[in-house]
């Protein structure tokens, strides 16, 4: 339980990207700088292996790869995407991502809609059998189910999961589910809303954006965390328009392309059902982030 209680978890966590080479392989020195360059922007932590990071399309010698390689370069804590509709993958995952060295796991919620009961045992039987943090993850755009505040301050009595990944982009829900829950925080998954959701009690943000523009999404955040709203306001709203930009297609395809025209990545590709950014998008994409990185 030490590892448990020493984790603390506020400010910006990059869903690191995952990027693949020309012949669609993993690309491990184009994640290794990613890494590096996110944590240069002052990231409180990275999370390989999330939605961001195209977790869907990974094998499972590809998925336990990446947050290997994260663990072995990275500064500050990781976070492993550890989720799975398959309950026994996903503890297989989650034990491997603590045997390696992650600092906590991510754990999507099952996208079988399954009974609350479930939901419920799939998500303990994964706690039980590590000893690093748990942080819930509920997505219902991805997933088709959404975790009720009731079912979540339920799983909050659980040692070892210690927060939600919210991404229901409803703001009374989020509310509930601080009024409803002690000492279990809640971070933002939805670049936008991490201010409101700050405002609320939120801790900070599990962010896409960041792997762009980290050192700004930072200072957002630790603006927050300071009580300076003001201040924190302001820079939201210069985050805005690339916000957007980032949302005009399924994630992660303007990110990852972004990412290929900073040079960070030699290649923005994605794999299938995934395809390119529309032409149209790639311009629109290019004008918002030469905002922040003019040429």
């Amino acid at each position: 339980m030490e590892k448990i209680k020493e984790l603390k978890l506020e400010g910006v966590y990059p869903a690191l990207i995952t990027p693949f080479t020309e012949d669609d392989e993993i690309d491990k020195e184009g994640l290794r700088k990613i890494v590096e360059y996110v944590t240069e922007g002052g990231v409180s932590g990275v999370v390989p292996c999330g939605t961001t990071g195209e977790a869907a399309t990974l094998s499972l010698e590809e998925h336990k790869m990446v947050i290997e390689t994260v663990v072995e370069c990275s500064k500050v804590p990781v976070i492993a995407g550890t989720g799975s509709n398959n309950t026994k993958k996903a503890i297989e995952l989650t034990q491997f991502a603590e045997d390696v060295g992650a600092d906590a796991a991510l754990v999507i919620t099952p996208y079988y809609r399954p009974p609350i009961k479930g939901l419920m045992r799939h998500f303990e039987a994964i706690a039980k059998v590590v000893d690093i943090p748990v942080i819930l993850y509920n997505v219902p755009s991805l997933t088709g189910l959404n975790m009720t505040p009731d079912v979540v301050a339920e799983l909050a009595e659980v040692p070892e999961i210690v927060g939600i990944t919210e991404a229901s982009r409803d703001l009374k829900q989020v509310m509930e589910i601080i009024e409803k829950t002690k000492d279990f925080v809640v971070l933002s998954d939805d670049d936008i809303l991490t201010l409101p959701m700050m405002a609320l009690g939120g801790k900070g943000v599990i962010s896409v954006a960041a792997n762009i523009v980290p050192k700004m999404i930072t200072r957002m955040v630790k603006e927050m965390l300071k009580g300076k709203i003001n201040r924190a306001r302001e820079l939201h709203y210069e985050l805005v328009p690339f916000f957007r930009v980032l949302s005009l297609e399924t994630d992660p395809i303007p990110v990852k392309k972004a990412a290929e025209m900073m040079g960070l990545i030699e290649s923005g590709g994605v794999r299938l059902p995934l395809v390119e950014i529309s032409w149209d998008n790639e311009d629109r994409l290019a004008s918002a982030l030469r905002l922040f990185y003019p040429r």
